[in-house]
């Protein structure tokens, strides 16, 4: 029987003690079947436990035993299981995606060397490439390292990466060919996938969401002059900060937890009074009257600084709702964020 005292543990956290209880050899060993961003959740996890109870840690590694002995190696590793199991734990869209990116990497450690390497490395060894090529690793790429890697691009390739990415409509073999020949010339790596779906308007999309708001702006005007109706339809995707006022209640009172009051002024400065309001009511009396208050005290503020802070919430709300923490919904939000 599982540990109450361990069941109230939040997911993270749990893996963050079972990585401690474990010891670094053993602990280093599971982290290398991890991707950098599950890396990265769990190591801050880590610095930030306090105060774990010897309970919580006996019901974590009993909950663990427990599942482990539940699991035989049938059927593992085998890609028609990890469909069904995908499909049925995320549901089809979503699970494609997924699908898509573990098959692809599993036979392209160029790939996946691209996720440890540092933006600004990655954007100078592709940034001579055709950019069918650039497009195809931006869209296999996490979206917060494809939007650092665009930002350092040229506003011409910017713009004609992100058209790539959304009308990407699978990866045609002759693309993944020169894409396997580049990969293996500067990792020495092989691969033999014949094709994958990675790309699409919501991977366009997904990685505008996270890049500068003034550079978002320029990308966009450009894609609508070339293709209005393309540009259209990845604007219908993006989730902005005014589209919080579609969020659940209860998940605005999750994100307000997690949100500095200063960055909340100042992104609500430039926010209409319908959104304003959605965050006013989701506040203890006390607190909405300081928040008011503050607002009405607060002075000019630059647009760029408004836009940074929202961009800011806007980060802590797409990590908060990947980790399962919040649900966003609205224009495409529970689709890609």
């Amino acid at each position: 029987m599982a540990s109450n005292s361990s069941s109230r543990v939040p997911g993270l956290e749990r893996a963050a003690i079972l990585m401690l209880s474990l010891g670094e050899d053993q602990a280093a060993e599971v982290l290398k079947h991890m991707d950098p961003k599950e890396v990265q959740k769990i190591g801050v996890s880590m610095t930030e436990l306090k105060n774990v109870s010897k309970e919580q840690v006996d019901g974590v590694l009993l909950d663990f035993g427990e599942s482990v002995e539940k699991h035989t190696n049938i059927g593992l590793g085998t890609e028609e299981y990890i469909r069904k199991m995908l499909t049925s734990a995320l549901g089809e869209d979503k699970a494609r995606t997924v699908i898509d990116r573990i098959v692809l990497g599993g036979n392209s450690r160029g790939l996946e060397t691209l996720k440890w390497m540092d933006p600004r490395a990655v954007a100078e060894l592709i940034r001579l490439e055709h950019p069918q090529i650039i497009a195809i690793i931006l869209a296999y790429l996490e979206p917060e390292q494809s939007a650092e890697i665009l930002q350092m691009l040229t506003e011409r390739l910017r713009v004609d990466v992100t058209m790539r990415i959304a009308t990407l409509d699978g990866i045609p073999p002759s693309a993944l060919q020169e894409l396997n020949a580049i990969m293996e010339k500067q990792f020495s790596g092989q691969s033999n996938v014949k094709s994958s779906s990675v790309g699409g308007l919501k991977s366009a999309a997904n990685m505008l969401n996270f890049v500068d708001t003034s550079m978002e702006a320029s990308i966009m005007d450009n894609i609508k002059e070339l293709d209005a109706e393309l540009g259209q339809k990845i604007q219908d995707l993006m989730f902005v900060f005014d589209n919080l006022v579609e969020v659940d209640d209860k998940s605005i009172q999750t994100l307000l937890r997690e949100v500095s009051s200063e960055s909340l002024i100042v992104a609500l400065k430039g926010s209409d009074e319908t959104l304003k309001e959605k965050f006013f009511k989701n506040m203890s009396k006390r607190a909405g009257e300081m928040l008011r208050e503050d607002l009405e005290a607060k002075g000019p503020v630059r647009l760029s600084e408004v836009q940074a802070a929202q961009k800011e919430i806007l980060a802590i709300a797409r990590r908060m709702a990947e980790s399962g923490d919040l649900n966003l919904s609205g224009k495409g939000g529970d689709e890609y964020v």
